[in-house]
């Protein structure tokens, strides 16, 4: 997927193209669980609009709205908590991902051309 610490960089233009697609599959993986707290929440007795609003702030990281009526409601949103905070967690590696590659992988090719002069020197 990324290119070997041996190679070149990729130039910008493709870097700005792996931010996007690594930014497109993190909002799919964030459409998928907001559709997954949403049904869980609309069958624990929440309207849907209610339902989209609990699965947003989990996601979101600001906690549920509303007293949930039934147990298995309440085991739902128990798991769901731990799930949005893992998501949470994914999202970030994965839109941080592209940069820190670059990152680290232009600091290898300085110390590797650092090292190449010293010796030649």
């Amino acid at each position: 997927m990324y290119e070997h610490r041996t190679e070149p960089l990729i130039p910008v233009r493709e870097f700005w193209r792996r931010i996007g697609r690594h930014f497109l599959w993190s909002q799919l993986l964030v459409v998928i669980a907001l559709m997954i707290g949403t049904v869980g929440y609309n069958l624990s007795g929440f309207k849907l609009v209610d339902s989209f609003l609990n699965a947003s702030m989990l996601l979101g990281g600001m906690g549920p709205i509303g007293d949930i009526p039934t147990t298995g409601g309440k085991i739902f949103a128990s798991f769901y908590a731990l799930f949005a905070g893992l998501i949470f967690i994914s999202v970030s590696s994965i839109l941080f991902a592209p940069v820190l590659h670059r990152v680290m992988h232009k600091l290898h090719l300085d110390e590797e051309a650092a090292r190449t002069t010293r010796k030649k020197s």
